[in-house]
């Protein structure tokens, strides 16, 4: 039987199955208690005074960038500094939203956009004042100069958005990702540090934004309780309500929201892989270490990921550097022939996914090190559940397969 090694795992223990229970048991699958004892545990975590949580990463990002929208009345400034190489969530909810992505090139060894790239930009532009918001992402796990970018942001009267969701627990200069910046969103989709299949979060220090985001991930509505107290008979809102109409917040609705609440089970998982988030992060910061010293041999056809203790790993990226020997293409058909799971660096936005086609010819060249990885960049996996014979598998698959050699 063929192995398999996954770019991401989960795992059935027992404390998951224990969660699991202890939702159905209590008989409420809709947010609940366990869902605002998770926004208070992880925010406890990433060092926020607040937590919401949503149904997906990109609920997250829609529900924070309308709740901008709407406290800093952002209609006429709405152009977004970004980036050009992640997954394409961030991009298309900043579509979706009514903001104009903008993109500034990257590092090449951390996939981040640099501090430099983003104030070059808006030297040049003809209208700064067209900026509202400067929405970098910490992509693999690799943190982006936070403090740098909060000084431009400043300067420039910007709002700093850090898209911490492949981030769980990285340390950038002693802060947490997602605690440092104005606000911060989070996924903790499958294959990410923390897993739960579908969910995302937003933590912030700004009482304004968490208390707008709570209403706009509910469809707009009245309410602002973490779990409803008028099934206990008391609403603060119905208390002090002065009208003689039969209010109910709950079906009074003052914004155009969404649906982005979860269920009980969800932030019960999460709340589960929590208490274990220090194991998770060694065990894959430990692959990191074991496969770069194992692949090193390669370093001359291979970038191999840059490692560094303060980061939570999302996965091991690689980047060809010489393709006219090795052809991303045949080398990842070649590990999954093997069993091993790839996927590509999700690609330049502008110039490499067909959503973003309108945009080719404005970007086409402007963005080499982001349209290069998005050529040549791809990973696999570095999760915890790897075992030592999987980890040795994986290099000598690619040892395997290079010795051999791999025409472009």
């Amino acid at each position: 039987m063929r192995k398999q090694i996954h770019v991401g795992d989960f795992k059935i223990g027992k404390e998951e199955k224990s969660a699991i229970k202890g939702v159905l048991d209590s008989g409420r699958i809709s947010e609940g208690y366990k869902t605002k004892e998770f926004e208070q545990e992880w925010a406890k975590f990433i060092g926020t005074k607040y937590c919401i949580a949503t149904s997906s990463g990109d609920g997250a990002l829609i529900t924070v960038l309308t709740a901008l929208k709407y406290l800093y009345k952002l209609e006429n400034r709405s152009k977004v500094i970004t980036t050009p190489l992640t997954y394409i969530a961030d991009v298309s909810a900043l579509s979706v939203v009514g903001f104009e992505p903008v993109f500034v090139d990257i590092d090449p060894i951390r996939f981040c956009i640099t501090p430099q790239a983003i104030e070059e930009h808006l030297k040049k532009a003809s209208n700064p004042n067209d900026y509202s918001i400067i929405l970098p992402v910490d992509l693999m796990g690799y943190s982006v100069e936070l403090n740098e970018i909060k000084k431009i942001a400043r300067k420039y009267d910007l709002v700093v958005l850090e898209d911490a969701a492949q981030a769980h627990g990285t340390i950038y200069q002693s802060k947490k990702a997602g605690s440092n910046a104005d606000l911060g969103i989070f996924s903790f989709y499958i294959a990410h540090n923390i897993q739960t299949g579908e969910m995302g979060a937003i933590t912030t220090n700004n009482y304004d934004i968490y208390r707008l985001s709570k209403k706009i991930k509910a469809q707009g509505r009245a309410c602002e309780c973490s779990v409803c107290t008028r099934d206990k008979g008391y609403c603060p809102l119905l208390k002090n309500y002065k009208g003689s109409d039969d209010f109910d917040p709950r079906f009074s609705h003052y914004l155009i929201g969404y649906n982005f609440k979860i269920t009980e089970f969800q932030t019960a998982l999460a709340l589960a892989q929590l208490k274990k988030v220090d194991w998770i992060i060694q065990k894959r910061q430990e692959n990191v270490q074991y496969l770069n010293k194992s692949l090193a041999c390669f370093s001359e056809l291979l970038q191999l990921p840059l490692y560094l203790p303060g980061i939570s790993y999302l996965a091991y990226p690689i980047v060809i550097r010489k393709p006219e020997i090795v052809s991303r293409k045949k080398l990842r058909g070649q590990l999954e022939k093997r069993g091993i799971e790839t996927r590509p660096l999700f690609g330049c936005i502008p110039t490499q996914q067909p959503a973003y086609s309108h945009l080719r010819e404005r970007y086409i060249g402007k963005l080499p090190n982001a349209e290069y990885i998005g050529l040549n960049g791809f990973y696999v996996g570095c999760h915890q559940y790897l075992s030592q014979e999987d980890l040795d598998y994986i290099v000598f698959c690619f040892k395997d397969i290079l010795e051999k050699g791999i025409n472009g």
